[in-house]
């Protein structure tokens, strides 16, 4: 049984952080967050459409940095949580002011996961 968000790994992550390529972060996706398995195949798409058609691989770079970043929130179950509740809060916030504090709380669980996975 693979783990996921319903089951407890302690405060720990439930799996190691995958290197960054696409074939890892999308074995890492079906294990954390396997609801975002389609979202994950069609942003490596879109980056790899992207790179052809300007001959840069500025795109790819870009996906799979975005992608090692949610995977580094998704693999800590409370932080995943946490992430997603400010996520919602700022969807339903009644307020800009709110929505924008609830914005601030999630890029900042974004950013601190980015720089996690690119300070290896």
């Amino acid at each position: 049984m693979s783990l996921q968000h319903t089951e407890t790994a302690g405060d720990g992550p439930l799996i190691p952080r995958p290197e960054r390529t696409p074939g890892a972060l999308r074995a890492a996706c079906a294990v954390v967050a396997p609801q975002l398995l389609a979202a994950y195949d069609q942003a490596k798409d879109q980056a790899l459409g992207e790179a052809v058609e300007h001959g840069s691989l500025k795109p790819v770079h870009a996906y799979l940095s975005h992608w090692a970043a949610l995977i580094e929130i998704e693999r800590h179950p409370s932080l995943a949580q946490r992430y997603h509740r400010a996520e919602y809060l700022a969807h339903v916030a009644a307020t800009p002011e709110s929505a924008r504090d609830h914005l601030n709380a999630a890029s900042a669980i974004y950013r601190d996961a980015s720089k996690a996975v690119h300070s290896e």
